[in-house]
């Protein structure tokens, strides 16, 4: 058995083999003989092109041989660069890849806990946070800005994230001028297009399909733009059971697969060969009142689902996990997380986007952000498995110690003791007495008060001068982008 094989064979697995196939047969029906509705002139007319038909409703069909011709060109990897080339991530040999979900509009304050509308000073310190957290990988801008002009709203946005971390950037737009602005600024802040060309660090996302079965005007358009700058970027598909999808599982992820396949050859007509992700948010709604219920299970069974599919297109992997209906970061939040994160893992997800949001993804949370720092460390040392080895067969060192004997004073030990088991910083292992001895905190009372011991001071930029006076020198009205200390500027 070859190790792809062997590796295959670790997934879960809620699709058999031809379930797969059937639900691959069913997108392309759908696509076949319902189509999709395109609103937007330039994928008309590329569709036009490829000899697809528009026809006087704005419906385009799509040929299985058109589809099955996309999906030869999809590439097996997709790579988020960074300034620093060692925290580049490349899908899927790095799986898993931990990132920040995104584009929350408000947050708890850390000092005060109140909900409140977020602003760029906030992204400044959440982007520090990212980068000081081991457990994550790419910063996803986790909030919205109130503060951010409309002409120049997401590299509002985008310039305190690039002034705070250094790990891969990802970052969805309003429309494609945006688009060219934050390409303008990564190139502002490489030094110069060549340079940036050659480490794109701002992976681009959308969400150019509208479920059920449309595509959208403005976000087709950024999908459009991005491939042909040959920009980093890929869409998530967003269908919720009972409101824009099925009220099944099978016919929301039938439908999902779709549309997933209408966006990956779209691309692959504008550009071929160009990497993508198979990116998922799928929901079933609460019907008890209309809710949206990203934290349910069956979010996670959906991912499972997508997953498969995405193996089966050989295509990498993503969704939308560790999201909770919660207000605060409480046992609902950790169970919530806890469980969609681990199924996805299971059934080999390459990239979860699962940090800090509470509340439907509504609001940023600095101590569920390290909460979720911490799952996906747990994630991280599950993927690492055990260490099959003689050495760790340890049969010398029982044989050593024998019956009844002692194992806390083998040199075996004491070389192991950091490397065997995940430390955890949040998570508490004290006795009830040394517990309340320092505080009796709950599990967000600690997250936080780490949070509060990391700025209590202000952070440097991580541009360097030159990278702020070109940036300055073009826009100068951009917000500090500062981190300052907890409680300075606010």
């Amino acid at each position: 058995m070859t190790n792809d094989e062997c590796q295959e064979n670790m997934f879960a697995k809620l699709l058999s083999e031809s379930e797969i196939a059937r639900v691959h047969d069913a997108s392309l029906d759908i696509l076949e003989n319902v189509g999709l509705l395109v609103r937007n002139a330039r994928a008309q007319e590329i569709f036009r092109a490829q000899g697809l038909t528009v026809d006087e409703n704005e419906i385009v069909k799509f040929p299985r041989a058109t589809i099955e011709g996309a999906l030869k060109c999809i590439p097996p990897t997709f790579t988020f660069f960074a300034r620093d080339a060692k925290y580049d991530k490349t899908l899927p040999n790095d799986r898993p890849v931990m990132m920040t979900a995104s584009s929350a509009p408000n947050m708890l304050d850390p000092m005060t806990g109140q909900e409140r509308r977020a602003y760029s000073q906030d992204i400044a310190r959440i982007a520090r946070l990212i980068h000081m957290l081991d457990g994550f990988d790419v910063f996803s801008v986790a909030t919205l800005a109130e503060d951010a002009p409309l002409e120049f709203f997401s590299i509002t946005r985008l310039y305190p994230a690039l002034k705070n971390c250094l790990k891969p950037l990802r970052l969805s737009a309003s429309s494609a001028d945006d688009v060219r602005q934050i390409l303008q600024l990564g190139i502002l802040a490489a030094g110069s297009e060549e340079k940036y060309r050659a480490c794109p660090f701002i992976t681009h996302h959308y969400c150019p399909i509208v479920s059920p079965l449309a595509f959208d005007l403005d976000s087709t358009d950024e999908l459009i733009f991005a491939c042909e700058e040959n920009l980093p970027s890929y869409a998530t598909m967003v269908p919720n059971g009972g409101m824009s999808s099925p009220y099944t599982l099978l016919g929301t992820l039938v439908q999902a697969n779709a549309e997933f396949l209408a966006y990956a050859t779209l691309t692959q007509m504008i550009r071929s060969g160009k990497p993508l992700i198979y990116s998922t948010l799928p929901t079933l709604a609460d019907l008890r009142r209309g809710n949206y219920a990203p934290g349910s299970i069956e979010n996670g069974m959906l991912v499972m689902g997508a997953v498969q599919m995405a193996k089966f297109y050989n295509v990498p992997s993503a969704g939308y996990l560790g999201l909770t209906n919660a207000k605060v970061n409480d046992a609902q939040s950790g169970y919530e997380a806890g469980m969609s994160n681990v199924a996805a893992f299971l059934a080999g997800c390459d990239l979860f986007s699962m940090g800090g949001l509470l509340d439907a993804l509504m609001c940023f949370d600095f101590g569920k952000a390290v909460t979720d720092g911490e799952i996906a460390l747990m994630l991280k040392r599950l993927a690492r498995g055990f260490e099959f080895s003689e050495e760790h067969l340890s049969l010398d060192v029982i044989a050593e110690t024998g019956p009844a004997g002692m194992f806390i004073d083998k040199p075996q030990t004491y070389a192991l003791m950091k490397e065997t088991m995940l430390i955890p910083e949040v998570a508490d292992r004290d006795p009830r007495n040394r517990w309340e001895k320092f505080g009796a905190l709950d599990a967000q009372g600690r997250a936080l008060k780490r949070v509060r011991e990391l700025f209590a001071t202000d952070h440097a930029s991580l541009l360097d001068a030159d990278a702020e006076a070109r940036i300055r020198a073009v826009f100068a009205n951009l917000p500090s982008g500062e981190c300052s200390s907890l409680g300075i500027g606010d």
